[in-house]
């Protein structure tokens, strides 16, 4: 067994450097928002690099505290359904349906930043781990994330959300994410099924 195969440690490193990174960001300010944010124009004249770091920056001070704070409460409840490896597996899903999304779908969306697209791919991969593993748990967190998911798509933004993040809520970022981390679950779950595992 390979170390990124095992629960826990790795996956709580990799939770500490992705917040390491953005509290580097939120520090150095303006400059590494806007070099790093989600930019259509830029993204579509080569700078693809930021589809995955838009992902690090944030708005301010109090949308970097809402985005770290729920990362480690993702860790903490759901950590431990996959390993390292899967959790990569499903983020990177995740990213690339969110970038899909804010480039095919929504190119009216001219900019974002945040680690909210991601959460809730996070939330919904594990939720549904817990579920197929008989969790009641992972039922209600499931059924939460994709009422909210829909919520937001008929009536947006969840009332204070946005004076809670200090500005704008892209709430596609929401949805894209959750499309990307239930491909992600369900994949790995075949992927399983079809190894015995």
């Amino acid at each position: 067994m390979k170390v990124a195969d095992i629960p826990g440690q790795p996956v709580a490193l990799t939770a500490i450097a992705m917040a390491a990174l953005s509290l580097l960001f939120l520090a150095i300010g303006d400059p590494a928002r806007e070099w790093f944010q989600y930019d259509r124009d830029a993204v579509l004249a080569g700078e693809i690099w930021r589809l995955v770091t838009a992902h690090l920056v944030h708005l301010g001070v109090g949308h970097t505290a809402l985005n770290l704070v729920a990362l480690f409460l993702v860790y903490w409840f759901l950590g431990n359904e996959f390993t390292l490896g899967q959790w990569a597996w499903v983020s990177g899903l995740a990213v690339a349906m969110i970038a899909v999304g804010f480039v095919w779908l929504r190119p009216e969306l001219l900019w974002y930043v945040g680690l909210s697209g991601l959460l809730h791919g996070w939330l919904v991969a594990g939720a549904a781990r817990r579920l197929w593993r008989r969790h009641k748990d992972g039922l209600i967190l499931l059924s939460v994330v994709l009422i909210k998911g829909f919520y937001e798509q008929l009536a947006g933004p969840l009332p204070g959300s946005e004076l809670a993040s200090g500005g704008p809520v892209v709430v596609d970022a929401h949805w894209f994410g959750i499309l990307g981390g239930l491909i992600g679950a369900w994949s790995l779950r075949l992927h399983n099924r079809s190894t015995g595992v």
